[in-house]
């Protein structure tokens, strides 16, 4: 014996259901997709000429010298003693004359801190955290 109708026509209408939902949630992509696009538009011709206007594209490589990032560090860690990622990022910052308000650059920074710090093995250590973050303090010898 076959199965009932009313469960025959449930599947169908599922199946109906179900081809309708992928249609609307390919059409939500497509919209979602020339929205970025007419906003950009907008923001090239709404530009005032400000320099605040413009997006920041700052290359870490050109902007700390090799070496740089570590003798900064190196240098806070000796005056001020034990700092965290964050403080480190916020004295190169200001070394280097960039706003430490910058979030975004700030991290950036902060990853670069924790890769050259981990490579003073010699000089530094990171055995404890605060808040989520290591504390760096320098190697007594």
């Amino acid at each position: 014996m076959g199965e009932p109708i009313a469960v025959l026509a449930l599947r169908r209408r599922r199946d109906q259901i179900s081809g309708v939902i992928a249609e609307c949630e390919r059409k939500i992509k497509e919209a979602q997709h020339d929205l970025v696009h007419v906003v950009a538009s907008l923001r090239l011709f709404e530009l005032t000429g400000d320099p605040r206007d413009f997006p920041l594209y700052i290359d870490l490589n050109r902007l700390l010298r090799r070496g740089e990032t570590t003798r900064i560090c190196l240098a806070a860690l000796a005056a001020e003693g034990p700092l965290d990622t964050r403080e480190l990022a916020q004295r190169v910052m200001r070394a280097k004359g960039l706003n430490p308000e910058d979030k975004v650059l700030g991290q950036a920074i902060a990853l670069r801190i924790v890769h050259t710090l981990r490579l003073q093995r010699t000089k530094v250590s990171r055995k404890e955290r605060r808040t989520g973050v290591s504390l760096w303090k320098l190697v007594v010898s």
